[in-house]
Formats: structure tokens, sequence, C-alpha cells
């Protein structure tokens, strides 16, 4: 594409990488609207990765999804992304990752991601470093999240560990104040766990997992993770410049 037809986006566009439909933005979506953002999905699996949008964007979101971050053999449209994704971070651009997208932005970061000693599906919430509680994600302290990975990212070079469980050492790392991995999901509301459940109900049968356990505690953990988790985010994308 000549030059001067390349896509452009304002410092104002939250670009959100999605690689699986219901896995969006959830939660996260309004709170980026009001904070002034246009918010546009690059659903990777269906569309070309645009190295310059993916560059340009005033804040890029990189959403979770059920493959693995070193499946590019598989989905070879995996190492287009993270081609992208090493350009962005070169220039310290505000970049979230949320589970498989935390491992991709590790993967971008030269920092390897391994299988997890255990399988992680339920809500619990992370513990955290002297970092997390010095970081926005003070504010999940005690509230259970929801998790349901079984890789799990190692720590880039120059990054913190900010959360941890016993299943999993890597819960969460930044990279300064512009770059957050988060290998749980805050962004899932209550009300769309039952997307969850029907899109990865083979998952939840291999864990031996009945849909009515998630579907209980999605709907004790809610209304206090929508609230702490908005906290959390709005701090990060302030301190973040966004």
């Amino acid at each position: 594409m000549p030059a001067n037809l390349q896509p452009r986006l304002s410092s104002r566009t939250a670009l959100a990488i999605r690689h699986l439909e219901f896995e969006d933005l959830g939660l996260l979506e309004p709170v980026l609207r009001e904070r002034g953002h246009t918010v546009r999905y690059l659903d990777v699996a269906t569309e070309p990765v645009d190295t310059e949008l993916v560059r340009t964007a005033g804040l890029v979101v990189v959403l979770g999804g059920p493959i693995g971050a070193g499946d590019a053999d598989r989905y070879p449209f995996l190492a287009d992304e993270l081609t992208a994704l090493r350009i962005r971070l070169a220039d310290g651009s505000p970049t979230l990752g949320i589970c498989l997208g935390a491992q991709l932005l590790a993967r971008a970061l030269d920092a390897p991601v391994i299988a997890n000693a255990a399988r992680e599906i339920g809500y619990a919430p992370v513990r955290l470093t002297p970092d997390g509680q010095n970081s926005p994600l003070r504010h999940l302290a005690g509230v259970p999240v929801l998790h349901w990975h079984s890789d799990m990212f190692s720590i880039p070079v120059g990054a913190h560990v900010l959360a941890h469980t016993a299943a999993c050492p890597h819960q969460a790392f930044a990279l300064g104040t512009n770059v957050l991995g988060l290998q749980f999901h805050l962004e899932t509301p209550a009300e769309d766990i039952e997307r969850w459940l029907v899109g990865h109900a083979e998952a939840l049968t291999a864990a031996g997992i009945h849909p009515a356990e998630l579907r209980r505690a999605a709907s004790e953990a809610g209304p206090e993770l929508r609230a702490r988790a908005v906290e959390a985010a709005t701090e990060w994308l302030a301190a973040a410049g966004c």
C-alpha cells in the first residue's frame, strides 16, 4: 500500500488485538471510551497484522486466546503479531497484555513462555509482591480474579514481578510504567462468563470442572472484581499517559 494511503491511528486510539471473538476488552472498553479513546479491534485470525497500525496506536491491548504463544507453526499470524509487538515495544509505547497477550509480550521481549506446573482455571486472588503492592494492582488485593491458562511467561529483562499464585509464580509483570503483562483476566465481567463456558467447553471437560462451579464463582466475585479492576485499569492508564 502506498505510504500516503496507509491507515493512521490517532494518539487516542486504543487498538485491541483479539484472537478469539468472545475474549474481548470486556469491562475495559467503557473505561477506555470514558477516557476519550476510540476503540478499534484487530482480529488477527482473520485480518492481516498491520505493523504500522500496531506501532502507531496510542494504546495496544493484546488479548487472550486458547492457543500457545509459541504456536506460530500452527497459527502463522502469530509470527507477524510478534514482529509488530517487538517494533512497538522498542518504542516503549503503552501496551497491556492479558493471558496469551502477556505471553506474547514476554516473547516479544525475548523472555520464554513455558508450561505451567498445573493448569489454572477458576477464580482466586493473586498474591502481590512488594512491587505489586506499589503498583495499580494493589486495588486487586484479596479479590478473586479469573484464571484460565496452562502456560506461564518468564520475566523479561528489566521487568518486575508484580503478582503470583501457588501454582504460577509469574502472574504479572511491569516494564516501566508503560508495559504491563497479566497472566490472569481482570477484564471479563461476570455477565460474560457464559460465553467462556460454552466457547471453552472442551477445556473444562478436560480439567474435570463443571460449568456450574465457574458460573457460581463469577456471580460471587463479579461486583467487587468489576469495581477493583476498573480502579486498577484507570490508575495504570493514567500512569502510562493514556
